[in-house]
């Protein structure tokens, strides 16, 4: 690492204008390629994809996704009113990628027209599902449909496609905001401008990179449209930590009187090694997201872990050269004119770190039990998690998908925005009767429409509008309830085979399949972190250790989330509608990401800690140093986080919204109580355990060093010299 930091160093010009081309040659080819994210995803195996299947060969027209164009006036019968709207559906007929157009004003659709006359709506049938329609042909339906609206005339959009290509690519504000904060924190930390300004631009620089890159292999795989958002999000957090790391150690051997080449060297054979080990548990422990075989979370994982991937280059190459531009400047004035004055001095951690860790030192079992206290009491809704998929119903209110959702949901009841579909193979119609008239007498639903057949009359479609919202609870219990029972009992051993199907349905099966695959992914991802500990710091009891935490973090962070976003706690000041289910795959998404941020700060804590173990064998000595050198850096470092993640609460999304609060809860929660209190307090009561390893393996285990010690770093340099 050092001969690396040393080339960066004196070609510091030559790196510099690389990343510039790269950063140019990537953002001219995503210009040229055009945005190919899609939220496509497909569930192999679960009845409502064979719901769809057949759809898909028996009702072609159906098949595809459909759009509603929703209109409030004070009476939609109005010959004025029907007039304008009519000259707008001959339109919206005419467009790409339009199969068919159903008008309330036809007598066979009499019912999409709500009791009171003031709202109506058409369907809008397409040839294809959202991930296989530009999105110039939704933008041209909803100027075409909007066209009209005024005059006393509201005209709203709504359907899974019409949301999609609402969804925001990137953090926008979201974004200068975090950086603004980090800048703020960063500034108070170094006392210098020039300080604050590299782990920015470098993070910048490495974020340009790998969006751009994410960008282009979403032409490739599918990657989801929310993805460069939660990669902005991980890669400015990750990105400027990473920096501020390394910096910080420069800083420190500046001052301990190394020039800047040397100094350069010393804090990437260290700090920087650190980097690259923290970064690779967490590109691991993200792309760990492969093995429950989802393919709509497999493209937002590896366009996540190579942003990830591009902020650990930029670390331990243009951070180097920025620092070979900047030299001396590093430093504020005052601390080089102390230099100047007073010549090198150990960066000695004093102050309030050094008197903490005295503190955790001296009654770790009390500030253990409290600590592990406060994050059980933290993590207590959690038990109530409900997966499923928030409706439209949690758009921004500015979204013409939210207006046209609260139309309908007035107009025909909150069920109507999120129908189930009964599709049915076989020819019994007396089954199909008795089926229809089971389900219309379940209390949890507001109406059955007639079966419809297709032309060969072997399948056929029954429609159920269900008395509560798509994301609601009862709603998934009718659903369970509609497969379980009430579908078993009427249809009997008549042959006919019935799926139900639908969107809500797919959401549902969704959740179930990743809850299903949960308990894997959290053993596959344990297992790797705990072997990667194993091999760095040679110990049973330092990777036990970090995995309860990181287990204690998630279990925070989910009941963060699970209080604010579930049970409504403080809805009204964020931007993201109602209470309701967590997305299906924030849990294993946030488990990887957390497990991989929280194995940063156990990296670094650690890595420190067992320097100093290894120079004194004095257990207790080396956790006070380790933590008191490392206390402050890492609380920083933390801050940073939060600031980012909780800046992202801005964009409106309800799923970046849920990423934000549960990142930016437990990434504080592992900063300031467990990494701070917690794991110390911890490795005082074990003592020389924390350090055992049995000598068989130890002889089989490969030997990585993480942060090496000065005698090496001396060898290095004479070498270079």
């Amino acid at each position: 690492m050092s001969s690396l930091a040393r080339w960066c160093y004196r070609r510091r010009f030559v790196v510099v204008g690389l990343w510039l081309a790269a950063v140019i040659v990537l953002g001219s080819l995503v210009a040229a390629a055009g945005n190919k994210y899609t939220d496509s995803f497909t569930l192999p195996g679960t009845e409502s994809t064979r719901a769809l299947n057949l759809l898909e060969k028996s009702f072609p027209t159906q098949s595809g996704d459909t759009a509603q164009i929703v209109w409030r006036a004070d009476d939609v019968n109005d010959a004025a009113v029907k007039g304008r709207v009519t000259e707008m559906l001959d339109k919206v007929a005419k467009l790409p990628h339009v199969v068919e157009v159903k008008s309330p004003y036809d007598q066979a659709n009499a019912g999409q027209i709500s009791k009171d006359g003031t709202i109506a709506f058409a369907d809008v049938n397409l040839d294809k599902l959202p991930q296989d329609i530009p999105k110039s042909a939704y933008t041209k339906l909803i100027d075409t449909a909007q066209s009209i609206d005024g005059d006393g005339l509201q005209v709203e959009l709504g359907g899974n496609g019409i949301q999609q290509s609402q969804q925001q690519e990137g953090g926008g504000a979201s974004e200068g905001i975090a950086i603004l904060f980090a800048a703020i924190i960063l500034f108070i930390a170094f006392g210098s401008l020039f300080a604050m300004l590299l782990p920015i631009f470098t993070a910048l620089f490495a974020l340009a990179a790998g969006l751009s890159a994410a960008s282009l292999l979403a032409g490739v795989i599918n990657i989801a449209t929310f993805a460069p958002t939660l990669a902005a999000l991980i890669g400015i957090g990750v990105g400027i930590d990473y920096a501020l790391f390394i910096v910080t150690r420069h800083r420190n051997a500046i001052i301990a009187g190394k020039s800047p080449e040397d100094a350069i060297a010393l804090a990437l054979n260290t700090s920087g090694r650190a980097v690259l080990f923290a970064g690779t548990t967490v590109c691991i422990a993200i792309l760990g997201l492969l093995v429950l075989g989802v393919s709509f979370l497999n493209g937002v994982a590896v366009a996540t872990a190579l942003t990830v991937v591009f902020t650990m280059l930029a670390a331990v190459t243009l951070l180097p050269a920025f620092l070979g531009i900047i030299r001396m400047k590093v430093l504020s004035r005052k601390e080089r004119r102390r230099l100047a004055e007073e010549g090198p001095r150990e960066a000695h951690a004093v102050g309030f770190w050094a008197r903490w860790s005295a503190l955790v030192q001296r009654h770790p079992k009390r500030l253990a039990i409290a600590a592990a206290a406060l994050m059980i009491v933290i993590a207590i809704p959690f038990f109530s998690l409900r997966l499923g998929s928030s409706d439209a119903g949690n758009d921004p209110t500015s979204h013409t998908t939210r207006q046209a959702y609260d139309m309908l949901a007035e107009g025909f009841g909150p069920g109507f925005n999120g129908p189930l579909q009964l599709v049915a193979q076989g020819r019994d119609d007396a089954a199909l009767a008795k089926l229809s008239a089971a389900v219309k007498r379940d209390p949890e639903v507001v109406s059955v429409a007639p079966a419809i057949k297709n032309k060969d009359g072997d399948v056929a479609i029954i429609q159920v509008t269900p008395r509560h919202a798509p994301q609601d609870a009862q709603t998934s219990d009718l659903i369970t309830r509609l497969r379980d029972r009430t579908i078993p009992e009427t249809v009997g051993d008549s042959g006919v085979k019935v799926y139900v199907g639908g969107l809500t349905a797919i959401f549902d099966d969704f959740a179930d399949v990743l809850t299903s695959k949960l308990p894997l992914f959290i053993g596959v991802i344990i297992l790797l972190g705990c072997l990667l500990l194993m091999l760095a710091f040679r110990s049973i009891v330092v990777p036990l250790t970090a995995a309860a935490m990181n287990l204690l973090a998630a279990g925070a962070a989910f009941g963060l989330v699970t209080a604010v976003f579930q049970w409504g706690w403080d809805l009204s000041i964020i931007p993201i509608g109602r209470d309701g289910p967590i997305e299906a795959f924030l849990p294993v998404m946030l488990l990887a990401i957390l497990f991989g941020l929280s194995m940063d700060y156990q990296v670094f804590l650690v890595s420190r800690i067992h320097e100093e173990w290894a120079h004194t064998h004095d257990n207790d000595q080396a956790v006070r140093v380790g933590q008191a050198d490392t206390g402050r850096v890492i609380t920083s470092a933390a801050l940073i986080m939060v600031l980012v993640f909780g800046s992202f609460l801005l964009q409106g999304q309800r799923v970046i919204s849920e990423f934000g609060i549960g990142l930016a809860g437990a990434v504080l929660l592992d900063a300031f109580v467990l990494r701070t209190v917690l794991v110390p307090a911890l490795m005082h009561l074990f003592g020389k355990a924390n350090w055992w390893l049995p000598k068989r393996l130890d002889k089989v285990l490969p030997h990585v060093s993480v942060d090496p010690s000065e005698a090496e770093l001396s060898r290095a340099a004479r070498a270079q010299a």
